[in-house]
């Protein structure tokens, strides 16, 4: 699934900070599949946009899984790559996620708190409610936002930012994620996305200071509609 400049939906840019929608199926940054990241879209469009010569500088400053779509923030400066870096380090990025789930939790609202273990042959993370060798402690807040009519509508706040952290947290609940088969979910979807996305992201801007608040549209799809 490749992208091409057209469809790349830029929500914010100014001369230190870009911030897209990343359509699911994107992948932030190069891997072995060797298929076009979403970095290098974003350097294109720059280069196009700006006339600028030789290499642009596109700093990743976080990440959002192959199948998950939304907001993601690029910096355009060494200066505000290192500050956003220390802000994601500080907790002083606020990222709010939705995702669709089958069944619902025990309740409305609550603080998830498990230790995941990534492992790296197969990609995944496994949640324990107790610390153990080479976990890390994940926090997440959920609340119920909406009722479908086959499935429910979570909005999260993420305290932590680990590897697969809401997949596998919401998975350990007996909630998985419509479409997430790796994580329990009895179907895949047809297009091999998963119902998340990253809805919000708040921050001071790293060199101006001003307040940004970006909302990303969800998909163009059935339930994300209803979901609005």
């Amino acid at each position: 699934m490749h992208s091409t400049k057209q469809n790349l939906q830029v929500l914010f840019e100014d001369n230190h900070i870009i911030i897209v929608n990343k359509r699911s199926g994107d992948i932030t940054q190069g891997d072995k599949t060797k298929d076009t990241p979403l970095s290098d879209i974003v350097k294109e469009y720059i280069k196009e946009k700006y006339n600028k010569p030789g290499e642009v500088f596109l700093g990743v400053v976080h990440r959002l899984d192959r199948p998950t779509s939304g907001v993601i923030i690029f910096a355009r400066t060494s200066k505000a790559l290192e500050r956003l870096n220390k802000m994601l380090r500080e907790k002083t990025i606020h990222k709010t996620y939705w995702a669709v789930v089958k069944k619902h939790p025990k309740k409305e609202k609550e603080t998830l708190t498990h230790y995941l273990k990534k492992n790296p042959k197969n990609n995944k993370s496994t949640s324990y409610l107790k610390e153990i060798e080479g976990s890390k402690k994940a926090v997440l807040h959920y609340q119920v936002l909406k009722k479908l009519d086959n499935y429910l509508l979570l909005e999260i706040d993420l305290e932590t930012g680990r590897h697969h952290q809401i997949r596998a947290q919401l998975s350990a609940i007996g909630c998985p994620i419509k479409g997430d088969l790796k994580y329990g979910f009895d179907r895949s979807n047809k297009d091999g996305s998963i119902h998340l996305h990253a809805r919000k992201i708040k921050f001071t801007h790293p060199v101006s200071k001003q307040e940004i608040n970006i909302t990303a549209n969800t998909p163009k799809e059935v339930i994300w509609t209803a979901c609005n």
